[in-house]
């Protein structure tokens, strides 16, 4: 990477600071023009020799409620983690050259939204409600059936997430993004006091820059095995949307009900067998 693309990505972070920074992300912009030689030959020789240093694989966790209606005691908390602002910069230059290779070569899964340029919770919205509406305006009926993902990001498993990359041509980088996601650490910090840190086995960071995107390679091939059964599908995230449609006959809806069955069974053995969970589903 050119200094001029490291000075690019300290402009464009967020005024925001982690408890681990050594000084505001204000002030990192400040001094730029001085930091950036430095930074530049740091993150290069990071890509060149394949080690991440541990200093930027560390994080704090402040568990946060999903919704401010929850039950305290409930386990729905949030696990954002709270990176260095050097590991969100570095992450996010390799964010673009891996985006840049995946793009080039057309190997981003297609109907695939969230943590993608122009695929956002309106685009994926859009397109389900289009389909279903033009099925139902020319006469059929439409099965949808909505399923959630459990801690998704918290179980992926890194030897499977390894192959995976190989399979989109990451090869020549491969043992770099293995020493992203090994021996991570995060610490659980409250207003008072935090934990000791733990070293992260599975998972890749909610909060992290690239991890939202190695999860999406990660889950990539759900769409092959849904579009086998002859349905339509959607990803936002860990959301998955399966969607068909038949004739209103009693045979048609028979057939369709087969296949929404063999597609639940399928791609719920397929989540079980790479540790993801399906922790909600419905069908409407």
């Amino acid at each position: 990477m050119s200094s001029e693309e490291v000075e690019a990505a300290i402009r464009a972070l967020p005024d925001k600071s982690c408890a681990l920074d050594p000084l505001p992300t204000t002030q990192l912009k400040a001094v730029a023009n001085v930091v950036v030689p430095f930074l530049a030959e740091l993150f290069n020789r990071s890509l060149l020799n394949g080690s991440v240093p541990d200093v930027l694989k560390e994080a704090y966790i402040t568990p946060r409620l999903k919704k401010s209606d929850l039950d305290p005691s409930d386990i729905s908390y949030c696990q954002i983690s709270n990176l260095p602002v050097m590991s969100k910069l570095l992450e996010r230059i390799v964010a673009k050259m891996l985006l840049n290779h995946l793009d080039r070569s057309q190997l981003l899964p297609r109907l695939q939204s969230a943590y993608r340029s122009k695929r956002s919770t309106e685009t994926a919205l859009v397109k389900v409600l289009s389909d279903i509406l033009l099925a139902i305006d020319s006469g059929d009926l439409a099965a949808l059936v909505l399923s959630d993902l459990s801690a998704a990001f918290d179980t992926v498993d890194h030897a499977v997430l390894l192959r995976r990359l190989e399979t989109f041509g990451i090869r020549g980088t491969i043992h770099w993004f293995e020493s992203y996601l090994i021996g991570r650490q995060q610490h659980i910090r409250t207003p008072s006091t935090f934990s000791p840190p733990t070293v992260i086995e599975c998972g890749v960071p909610q909060g992290s820059v690239l991890g939202l995107i190695l999860f999406l390679l990660y889950v990539a091939a759900v769409q092959l095995l849904i579009e086998d059964c002859g349905l339509h599908l959607h990803h936002f995230a860990d959301d998955t949307q399966k969607y068909g449609f038949c004739s209103p006959t009693p045979s048609s809806c028979t057939k369709l009900q087969s296949r929404i069955s063999e597609c639940i069974d399928v791609a719920s053995s397929w989540m079980r067998s790479h540790w993801l969970n399906t922790a909600k589903m419905g069908i409407i």
